[in-house]
Protein backbone atom coordinates (compact mmCIF):
# COMPACT_ATOMS: atom_id res chain seq x y z
CA UNK A 1 0.00 0.00 0.00
CA UNK A 2 2.72 2.07 0.75
CA UNK A 3 3.99 1.85 -3.24
CA UNK A 4 0.76 4.18 -4.19
CA UNK A 5 2.28 6.94 -2.93
CA UNK A 6 4.56 7.01 -5.47
CA UNK A 7 2.21 5.47 -8.02
CA UNK A 8 -1.09 8.05 -8.28
CA UNK A 9 1.17 10.80 -8.23
CA UNK A 10 3.44 9.06 -11.03
CA UNK A 11 0.24 8.11 -13.06
CA UNK A 12 -1.01 11.79 -12.56
CA UNK A 13 1.98 12.80 -13.91
CA UNK A 14 2.39 10.78 -16.79
CA UNK A 15 -1.44 11.76 -17.84
CA UNK A 16 -0.87 15.36 -17.53
CA UNK A 17 2.05 14.44 -19.76
CA UNK A 18 -0.08 12.97 -22.16
CA UNK A 19 -2.95 15.86 -22.36
CA UNK A 20 -0.40 18.55 -22.87
CA UNK A 21 0.95 16.59 -25.73
CA UNK A 22 -2.42 15.79 -27.05
CA UNK A 23 -3.55 19.33 -27.08
CA UNK A 24 -0.16 20.95 -28.33
CA UNK A 25 -0.40 18.49 -31.14
CA UNK A 26 -4.26 19.42 -31.58
CA UNK A 27 -2.95 23.26 -31.57
CA UNK A 28 -0.41 22.80 -34.11
CA UNK A 29 -2.85 21.59 -36.59
CA UNK A 30 -1.62 17.89 -36.75
CA UNK A 31 -5.17 16.47 -37.40
CA UNK A 32 -6.35 19.27 -39.85
CA UNK A 33 -5.85 16.70 -43.17
CA UNK A 34 -6.58 13.33 -42.17
CA UNK A 35 -7.14 11.75 -45.51
CA UNK A 36 -4.43 13.81 -47.29
CA UNK A 37 -1.87 11.91 -46.46
CA UNK A 38 -3.31 8.58 -46.90
CA UNK A 39 -4.14 9.66 -50.45
CA UNK A 40 -0.71 10.52 -51.53
CA UNK A 41 0.51 7.08 -50.69
CA UNK A 42 -1.70 5.41 -53.09
CA UNK A 43 -2.14 8.10 -55.75
CA UNK A 44 0.43 8.44 -58.89
CA UNK A 45 2.89 10.80 -58.93
CA UNK A 46 2.82 11.98 -62.07
CA UNK A 47 0.57 10.56 -64.98
CA UNK A 48 1.71 9.15 -68.54
CA UNK A 49 4.84 7.87 -65.99
CA UNK A 50 6.11 4.38 -65.98
CA UNK A 51 6.08 2.99 -62.33
CA UNK A 52 9.44 1.86 -61.47
CA UNK A 53 9.26 -1.26 -60.06
CA UNK A 54 12.79 -2.45 -59.75
CA UNK A 55 16.19 -0.85 -60.28
CA UNK A 56 17.15 0.12 -64.11
CA UNK A 57 18.83 -2.03 -66.10
CA UNK A 58 22.63 -2.22 -66.89
CA UNK A 59 23.56 0.01 -70.12
CA UNK A 60 23.53 -2.30 -73.12
CA UNK A 61 27.04 -3.72 -74.06
CA UNK A 62 29.02 -2.00 -77.16
CA UNK A 63 29.04 -3.43 -80.76
CA UNK A 64 32.54 -2.63 -81.67
CA UNK A 65 34.23 -4.26 -78.48
CA UNK A 66 35.00 -8.34 -78.10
Amino acid sequence: MEVLVFLVPLAITLGAIGLMGFLWALKSGQYEDLDGAAWRAIMDDEPGEPASIGPAPPPAASQGQS
